[in-house]
């Protein structure tokens, strides 16, 4: 939803498609939460058909019409795919790209070859950090497990000691970085300033990452003293792999360390630059910041570093046109789920704004004395810890503090965006699959799991918040 319709709805211009009171909406929201909760945690539905089931749940106990209600999910699911989708396809493809062309394994090694002893888990930090930006988490965990295990059994490390680091790198970029597609689906939720967001981003994720990952590892690394598990480091073959025998094993070369951090940099810096002009020049006629205007936009960033990809990673690897075209067609299958997720979730928090949820939050804050960076944070929260989401917590988050962020200057805003992610990421326990996957690549119980992994996800949450809180008292 873009923030003039925001502005609309705040202002009372958009009439709410039900005449309920706040007292039955409060309710319908409940409910059509608790729905979407039972149907993910109980039934096991996809969490597209929940976020529906729910949207119309919704709707219904709210007292809307149901053709109302139909037409709003859809006009935010289209809405939303239509402004994030695109996005979220380019972003697999250049993570694909990473992974087939070796890039991500050049990065890696070459980290690595320059790390040793204390320095290590700092490396593993920085490695999933830079691998974690174009990657989806799931992607990221695939690429950097296998890693993290070998380096830890040749170099006689503990597991959690190099683990942890990596997962906190990943994990923050996962929840506060765009364009991952929480972040994304709240930047246009909030209406916030995408090159502003990703800049106050950065400046959270750093020390956030710094005390989830090396500092707080070494507290993991007594708690769960564990071995590297030896299956997940042998191939069928039985000799271990290095990462490019892994996910490339037919390559004769990799593209350079440079070119590859160069094209997954590009566009962060793309973006980062645009804002900057935004900032600086901040009049919409100038011939520069129009110039900016279009090459930090999102698309054309991301697009532009998918063509220059094609070029630094896969024609640098020897990948010929067919080979490259088959990358490009294989990275985009796996993103259906999320794409059908994350246009769900849209048109769920479309649900929410048009019965006037988003009025009834407006009216209620006035009387409370609770921030709204920490009523969004703790909103969040309690989607994070029902559902086990966090695109999920991120989207049903945004919608409901959208209206919050009418009268909000652009720092402000992207804080508002910041404080959602950071709350999406509390706590991942047993309903999230994240827990699952992290528990059976390091071969850990469910106890240990929750003493390394669920705590590290909460000091990442809490931390994140924190922060954000301080650069609001500054900006």
């Amino acid at each position: 939803m873009t923030s003039l319709s925001v502005e609309m709805l705040a202002a009372g211009a958009a009439e709410p498609i039900t005449s309920a009171g706040n007292a039955q909406l409060g309710i319908a929201v409940l409910a059509g939460i608790a729905v979407i909760v039972l149907l993910i945690t109980k039934f096991k539905l996809h969490a597209f058909l929940a976020l529906t089931i729910g949207s119309l749940a919704l709707g219904a106990l709210a007292g809307a019409p149901l053709d109302k209600t139909i037409v709003s999910f859809s006009t935010g699911l289209g809405s939303t795919v239509a402004s994030v989708g695109v996005l979220i396809a380019l972003g697999a493809i250049l993570g694909k790209l990473l992974a087939d062309s070796g890039g991500a394994d050049q990065i890696v090694d070459t980290i690595l070859a320059k790390a040793s002893g204390r320095s290590m888990p700092w490396a593993m930090v920085l490695i999933a950090s830079i691998i974690g930006l174009p990657l989806f988490f799931e992607v990221g965990i695939v690429l950097l497990i296998p890693v993290v295990l070998m380096v830890a059994k040749r170099g006689n490390y503990s597991v959690m000691r190099i683990g942890i680091p990596a997962l906190a790198g990943l994990s923050v970029m996962h929840g506060l970085i765009p364009p991952h597609p929480g972040p994304l689906v709240a930047i246009d939720a909030i209406g916030a300033n995408l090159g502003v967001t990703l800049a106050l981003g950065l400046v959270v994720a750093i020390p956030t990452v710094i005390i989830a990952g090396p500092l707080f590892s070494r507290y993991a690394a007594r708690w769960v003293d564990i071995p590297a598990p030896d299956g997940m480091l042998l191939p069928s073959g039985g000799s271990p792999q290095t990462p490019a025998e892994r996910t490339s094993d037919d390559l004769e070369k990799r593209p350079s360390f440079a070119a590859t951090v160069s094209t997954v940099l590009l566009p962060v810096v793309l973006m980062m630059a645009k804002a900057l002009v935004d900032i600086v020049v901040d009049n919409p006629e100038n011939h520069v910041q129009r110039v900016f205007d279009v090459i930090g936009s999102p698309l054309i960033a991301l697009l532009a570093a998918v063509l220059v990809g094609m070029f630094t990673l896969g024609r640098a690897a020897g990948f010929t046109k067919d080979r490259i075209a088959s990358t490009v067609e294989k990275s985009l299958a796996p993103i259906a789920g999320v794409l059908l997720i994350v246009g769900a979730g849209g048109g769920f928090k479309t649900t929410l704004i048009d019965i006037g949820v988003g009025q009834m939050i407006l009216d209620f804050s006035k009387n409370w004395a609770i921030p709204a960076l920490l009523l969004a944070w703790l909103i969040a929260v309690a989607i994070r810890l029902a559902t086990g989401s966090a695109t999920v917590a991120t989207i049903s988050a945004a919608g409901l503090v959208a209206p919050l962020a009418a009268d909000m200057g652009t720092a402000e805003a992207a804080l508002l965006v910041l404080a959602i992610g950071a709350g999406s990421l509390f706590f991942s326990h047993v309903n999230d699959a994240g827990f699952w996957l992290v528990k059976e690549y390091f071969g850990m119980n469910v106890g240990q799991t929750i003493k390394t992994w669920s705590v590290m996800e909460t000091i990442i949450s809490v931390v994140g918040i924190v922060f954000v809180l301080l650069l609001s008292l500054v900006l």
